[in-house]
């Protein structure tokens, strides 16, 4: 099978694990991955790839629900097979002290000093976690 053909297979099998709103939510991490630099919602649906309204990425992220499981299981099945492989994590902090109505907001370890120069914050954390493909190199 050709790199073409495995591509093709692989964002099929990954556009079927998401829910409702599956072609603005698709078309929306498409976006994510060619734009450079997101500074808002705005910027990503103005990417070419994004063929829709700018409030749709409103509706895709309030709307959709992807099968997370199944996801990493896809992501997972394509990662070649050597003899190590090596992850990189992050994790990003965004402080909102002054926001004490927002769902889910948590405390979370801010190095720069939150308020009052405290290293803790109320605010949301953000984890990524990367494969990184290449063995040699930084």
């Amino acid at each position: 099978m050709d790199v073409f053909a495995q591509l093709r297979e692989f964002r099929q099998a990954a556009y079927d694990c998401l829910c409702r709103a599956k072609d603005a939510t698709f078309e929306l991490m498409d976006a994510i991955l060619l734009t450079r630099n997101a500074y808002s919602l705005a910027d990503l649906s103005m990417c070419p790839v994004f063929r829709r309204q700018w409030s749709s990425i409103y509706e895709a992220i309030q709307d959709t629900r992807p099968q997370r499981h199944k996801l990493m299981r896809l992501y997972s099945k394509n990662i070649p097979k050597q003899e190590r492989i090596v992850l990189a994590g992050d994790h990003t902090t965004w402080s909102r002290p002054d926001a004490p109505t927002l769902r889910e907001r948590t405390y979370e370890h801010y190095p720069q000093g939150g308020k009052g120069g405290r290293p803790v914050t109320p605010g949301y954390g953000y984890s990524t976690i990367a494969w990184i493909p290449e063995t040699e190199g930084s």
